[in-house]
């Protein structure tokens, strides 16, 4: 459990560098261009594919490190979620989408969803 929670503050921070660079830290790595998002799939009809992705695996290790206080690390995703992509809008060669920040909220949500469903069946 220890080492859960040491993974989900060690993702907070990665996200945070990853969301408030001003350019792609993965594409300056993958293309040598730091100015190219890599896309891991296509978007999902609303959603950025990889907004969702990260999300959904920050919640997961959120969610399984403060299992007693679900609630509250629910309003923290969310509020990380949307502070991220709306510090977009003053991060110089970033921009804020509305797709990018359904796909953070999208994420935390159907993590809850998924591990909720899980612990009614369990008990």
């Amino acid at each position: 459990m220890k080492l859960i929670k040491s993974l989900f503050y060690l993702s907070n921070i990665v996200i945070i560098i990853f969301y408030v660079y001003p350019g792609s830290i993965l594409g300056c790595f993958f293309y040598k261009d730091c100015q190219t998002q890599p896309q891991l799939t296509r978007d999902f009809i609303i959603f950025s594919s990889n907004h969702v992705y990260v999300f959904i695996t920050l919640s997961f290790l959120g969610f399984l490190s403060f299992r007693n206080n679900i609630r509250n690390i629910f309003v923290y995703l969310l509020t990380l979620s949307t502070f991220l992509e709306i510090m977009h809008l003053v991060i110089p060669n970033r921009g804020f989408e509305m797709a990018d920040l359904l796909g953070n909220i999208f994420g935390v949500i159907i993590t809850y969803l998924v591990l909720k469903t899980f612990y009614l069946r369990k008990s």
